[in-house]
């Protein structure tokens, strides 16, 4: 089945394809199909999820209020994204992705012939696109954003491209990404001390997740907003990147401590188990976080919540919180006061973010799988509301509304 590759970095062929397309219904995993074409595990994972055929479902499903959704199951939003090794697929009735060799080829031979011949756009629609692209860019929506929630047919790489020779309205210094990092200031920091830590460190993280089949959990940090200010507590939902966040009067474990208890306090009000919502929290040594009882346990004092934390000095222990945070400093860059904010600023700023299409979630936002997956309750007692994609604000012009 599988032929050899002399050249690694060759272009995938049509029975490279097919060959994915049988390995996934076996259920090898990326590395394991690169190593067999010898490949990279990041191209097999990018033809996947670039190529992905998607079946439309076969039921309709509505909400209480009698509007049609959309059932997508959530374990396409993880490694290999694709339904082709699923035993239930025969009789799912959810949204189904799948992988199929000859569809890639012939989107790949499509791609191809574009790139070379161009997609004709006429001067009006040529205006129209850089209408949107520049409206959208200006109001600090990501490219890919834009890219994905308009019905603009051109591709990724041609907006780039057009940036690049000078030929849309804006120039690639307008984009979100062109920020300039400061460097970080050195001031005296609390730490968790060593007794909160025991049974609770990285490795014992890594143990717990495994004895339980954990794959999703919080990730929680802090952000600081001007020295000695206001701070906002985030946690960001890993499975689906959600992110909330809460405005705290100082970096200090009993604001920490006072927020969960608010927090749980509003849940329980509202009959929901905070711990069917936050089972697993994984955070980093911040001194703000010492108050681990707090933190764990429920309104009567019984442990609910398991808490753990990263080796010391290593965000990379949790990449989700801190990538998404680029995102929330596109709206508040570094220096930023919150000593004005109110809660409800914090909410709208989380609103936008939430809603801004990931490619990472096959083009889906996350707060359209959060809300998919615990519901319009839970979603709303977070303070987040969905926004339409052509009026999500990714800059500081979303404050000064």
């Amino acid at each position: 089945m599988i032929k050899n590759i002399d050249r690694k970095h060759a272009h995938l062929t049509l029975d490279n394809r097919i060959d994915i397309q049988q390995m996934l219904r076996d259920g090898f995993n990326f590395k394991m199909i690169a190593n067999s074409l010898k490949k990279d595990p990041g191209t097999i994972s990018k033809e996947v999820r670039k190529h992905i055929f998607v079946k439309e479902s076969t039921c309709t499903v509505k909400d209480k209020h009698g509007k049609e959704i959309k059932e997508i199951c959530i374990k396409l939003t993880k490694p290999p994204y694709v339904c082709n090794a699923c035993k239930k697929r025969t009789y799912c009735h959810m949204e189904k992705h799948l992988y199929d060799g000859k569809y890639a080829q012939n989107e790949y031979e499509k791609l191809l012939k574009e790139s070379r011949e161009g997609i004709p756009l006429t001067k009006e629609s040529f205006y129209e696109v850089d209408k949107i692209i520049s409206e959208g860019v200006m109001k600090g929506q990501h490219i890919y954003h834009i890219v994905q929630t308009n019905d603009i047919n051109v591709s990724l790489s041609t907006v780039y491209r057009h940036l690049d020779k000078g030929y849309l309205s804006i120039s690639p210094l307008d984009l979100p990404g062109k920020v300039k990092f400061k460097p970080r200031n050195k001031n005296n920091v609390t730490y968790v001390p060593n007794r909160v830590r025991v049974g609770r460190t990285y490795d014992d993280f890594l143990k717990f997740i495994k004895i339980h089949d954990i794959s999703n959990w919080v990730e929680m940090d802090t952000v600081i907003g001007s020295q000695g200010g206001k701070v906002i507590m985030t946690w960001d939902f890993t499975f689906c990147n959600f992110m909330v966040g809460f405005l705290l009067d100082s970096k200090t474990a009993s604001n920490v401590a006072s927020a969960f208890f608010d927090i749980k306090s509003s849940f329980n009000e509202n009959d929901i188990a905070f711990a069917d919502i936050v089972p697993l929290v994984l955070t980093d040594n911040g001194g703000e976080f010492s108050n681990a009882d707090a933190i764990e346990q429920n309104l009567n004092g019984d442990k609910e919540t398991s808490l753990f934390f990263c080796h010391p000095m290593k965000s990379c222990d949790k990449p989700h919180v801190e990538k998404n945070h680029t995102l929330f400093r596109d709206i508040c860059p570094k220096g930023t006061s919150f000593d004005n904010f109110t809660q409800e600023t914090v909410d709208l700023i989380f609103s936008h973010v939430n809603s801004v299409a990931r490619k990472k979630l096959n083009g889906k936002t996350p707060y359209e799988l959060f809300d998919f997956t615990f519901g319009e309750k839970i979603t709303s007692l977070f303070g987040i509301k969905k926004i339409p994609p052509r009026e999500v604000i990714q800059s500081p012009l979303l404050l000064k509304k």
